[in-house]
């Protein structure tokens, strides 16, 4: 456990994508089985401990502790696990097993896996005892599953790609349907083994993403050799199913990622009586037209799903793309092959949950820029509300997991753009434990006149390190009210501060006090000359919305 904590402490205070990768590397190199597997399945976010929760261990520093103490302590740390970790108690004397070295990582791991629950309290508190503080800190990133330390699965994956001549991808293309320790995985990277093969007949396969295009790209490709589609506004999934050996049908739906969300759309699963993989995007459909993203949030997430929720929330699938078909893989295929497959297979399926994203036709790149600024006179009718863009693709692209270059562009909308006042602020997590980082904005109801402010949303990027200091020195100046780990700041008509925040959606909410809900809001500039009362007001905002629901141009 030492060791893979020293890994975690080098990890988290490593800013460079290229130095983690050598960490990580080194470290599985150097690292035996299993404890090497057991790493990369922490920091690729494989391992799930059912009964190990943050309340338990509040639960535990709270009997140790003074309550008062720790919650002066965690506001300002920001972090429970580095809280925790910095106030657990030396032990007075020698307890049992105080003798013992310290667990290895696989014998946590395996210890939490079989763990009774009425047990795991006690045998926590003892790791704990027996750990330093770096030791506590991983022990209980490990098992909240919370790492923070800037490592993604990719990175991680890359990492065991770089211990022989494998890629990336090679290894992407054989995770899902493999378990830690991941022992087999490790023999194929080094050399010494085959390449794992798993007899899942419903696996995920990497997808192929895009690269944003920019205007210089114009000028380098043909329009006759590229194909355009609608970039709805959903979440990208894989629809796949396939036959066990018994012959009975396995089906799955897939995040972009890779996670099985299928549990949270059982309509849609049991729908795939298929033996194809189909690349699209998950969207809600209510009497045929396409609803906006924050009502498909709430299928989003969900363990279960009500009979309700199922009639209220019909999930679909538009389909971008046909993977594998029969026992086909199709990937290698040109993209108007694969295309055309994907067009007779749906028209064949006959499924009202599936459908194929319509082409966009277009002879210039000045045609599909007057499609991509009136979706709704360009083919997509009633559904130009929920287009955020379009996808333009080489028509003889295979389909390659990552971002390959120069075979699919992402034309997106410009974003919309408000300035909104900030009102509240909250410490961030991990590196920013000590900053206040997530803002709270707000907007005047009202067309004109002093109004009153309403909370529109809240912000945690877009800024620099160097804005984030000065963001955060505001907020410790203008305070006027504390509530817990959040801060009020002064927000008047003629005190405190505006910020340029852009979006890339905005629709109706009725869980919001202010009625509307934005889509990855970002601070895109800080207006310290602008004085609050000159920000936007609510109609605004709401006119937006209705611009948006008829698919017409962003600018204001």
């Amino acid at each position: 456990m030492n060791r893979f904590a020293a890994l975690l402490d080098r990890l988290a205070y490593e800013s460079g994508r290229n130095a983690k990768l050598r960490l990580l590397t080194d470290y599985f190199r150097s690292t035996p089985d299993p404890e090497r597997g057991f790493a990369l399945a922490a920091t690729a976010g494989s391992l799930v401990f059912a009964n190990a929760k943050p309340g338990l261990i509040r639960a535990l520093i709270a009997e140790r502790t003074d309550p008062v103490l720790f919650g002066l302590s965690y506001d300002y740390v920001g972090d429970l696990s580095e809280t925790v970790a910095l106030m657990w108690p030396t032990p007075a004397g020698p307890g049992p097993g105080h003798n013992q070295p310290p667990p290895t990582l696989a014998e946590v791991v395996e210890r939490l896996q079989n763990v009774g629950k009425s047990e795991l309290p006690g045998l926590l508190a003892r790791w704990l005892d027996g750990l330093d503080e770096t030791g506590r800190w991983a022990l209980l990133k490990l098992i909240t599953g919370s790492l923070r330390i800037g490592v993604s699965a990719r990175l991680a994956k890359s990492a065991v790609a770089a211990l022989g001549p494998l890629q990336p991808d090679d290894i992407e293309e054989v995770w899902h349907g493999l378990e830690a320790p991941y022992e087999a995985l490790f023999a194929w990277a080094e050399g010494h083994g085959p390449r794992p093969e798993a007899d899942d007949p419903a696996p995920f396969r990497p997808p192929m993403l895009a690269h944003p295009i920019e205007d210089g790209d114009f000028d380098a490709l043909d329009p006759s050799a590229m194909t355009a589609e609608w970039k709805w506004d959903g979440i990208r999934v894989q629809a796949v199913a396939g036959r066990r050996p018994d012959g009975r049908f396995v089906s799955r739906l897939y995040s972009r990622t890779g996670d099985d969300i299928s549990q949270s759309f059982p309509d849609l699963a049991d729908a795939l009586q298929m033996d194809a993989a189909i690349d699209g995007e998950l969207l809600i459909l209510r009497e045929g037209r396409v609803q906006s993203f924050n009502v498909l949030q709430q299928r989003l997430n969900r363990q279960s799903v009500s009979p309700k929720m199922l009639v209220d929330y019909p999930a679909h699938i538009r389909a971008y793309d046909l993977l594998h078909l029969d026992g086909e893989d199709l990937r290698p295929l040109p993209f108007r092959e694969r295309r055309a497959r994907l067009e007779a297979f749906v028209a064949g399926l006959a499924e009202p949950r599936i459908d194929v994203s319509p082409l966009i036709g277009f002879g210039s790149w000045d045609e599909l820029a007057a499609a991509r600024a009136d979706p709704g006179s360009a083919g997509a009718g009633e559904d130009a509300g929920a287009v955020e863009g379009c996808m333009i693709k080489r028509a003889d692209s295979p389909y390659v997991p990552g971002r390959p270059k120069g075979l699919w562009y992402k034309w997106k909308h410009d974003p919309f753009v408000i300035d909104a006042v900030l009102m509240y602020a909250q410490r961030g997590h991990g590196k920013r434990s000590s900053f206040y980082s997530d803002f709270t904005f707000g907007v005047w109801t009202g067309e004109e006149g002093p109004g009153d402010l309403v909370p529109v949303g809240k912000a945690y990027f877009g800024f620099t390190d160097a804005e984030l200091q000065e963001l955060d020195r505001f907020v410790r100046r203008n305070t006027v009210n504390r509530f817990g780990p959040v801060r009020e700041v002064v927000h008047a008509p003629d005190q405190g501060l505006v910020l340029e925040v852009a979006f890339e959606g905005i629709a109706r909410s009725a869980r919001h006090k202010s009625g509307v809900a934005m889509r990855f809001p970002r601070v895109s500039r800080i207006r310290w000359d602008k004085p609050p009362g000159e920000a936007d007001r609510l109609p605004t905002l709401e006119r937006l919305i209705a611009r948006h629901e008829t698919g017409q141009a962003r600018s204001a």
